[in-house]
């Protein structure tokens, strides 16, 4: 019999899909441009200082120094950010949805900064199932550092060997592992629903 009683999911691309593309997509329109900026400009590594707890205000402020010719396109990330953001993960929420009825619980370890948490967080009704859910940005502490995953066991007052951690990215499932916690790489809905199927949650 499995000890698993507790399920812990990531956000970004396991529960709902999430990619800087989906909205500068809609804003270049030359592809080599596209590519050009996500890469040098708007970045992912530019995007996770906020993740890390940075405002975003100086942020801005900062790459439009130093980009100053974008100027325009970096003042359209923060008030059109929720476009990056499209839709769930298809059959991710009903596999939520399932285990809160098998009364499960459920809790949340995410890298988000606060304000995009602040604008995203009325737009997903789905965690209000959630027991807890710690961000990255409020701590100042992300995944896979070792120290959001104590936090967890701490906060959530639960026992890593208890619950098992969802997340799509390697490096954070090893940070779980390293801590004590099951864990599964989210590839899709189906095999994510089989991995909880064996362990008697679903």
């Amino acid at each position: 019999m499995s000890t698993i009683r507790n399920v812990i999911f990531d956000v970004g691309n396991v529960l709902y899909q999430w990619d800087i593309r989906n909205l500068y997509a809609k804003l270049i329109d030359d592809p080599a441009r596209l590519e050009w900026f996500l890469s040098n400009v708007v970045t992912t590594e530019w995007h996770y200082q906020h993740d890390q707890g940075r405002e975003l205000a100086p942020m801005v402020a900062e790459l439009i120094a130093q980009w100053p010719e974008e100027r325009a396109l970096i003042e359209a990330y923060v008030p059109n950010w929720l476009q990056t953001i499209p839709g769930p993960i298809p059959g991710a929420l009903e596999i939520v949805q399932q285990l809160h009825e098998r009364h499960v619980p459920l809790y949340g370890i995410t890298n988000f900064g606060v304000e995009f948490w602040d604008m995203f967080r009325p737009t997903a009704p789905i965690f209000d199932l959630f027991s807890d859910i710690i961000v990255s940005g409020a701590e100042k502490l992300v995944k896979p550092d070792a120290a959001i995953y104590r936090l967890a066991e701490q906060r959530f007052g639960i026992a890593p060997e208890s619950a098992i951690f969802i997340d799509d990215r390697l490096d954070n499932i090893e940070g779980a592992r390293a801590c004590g916690f099951h864990a599964h790489q989210f590839v899709d809905a189906p095999t994510l629903i089989a991995e909880l199927t064996d362990h008697d949650l679903l």
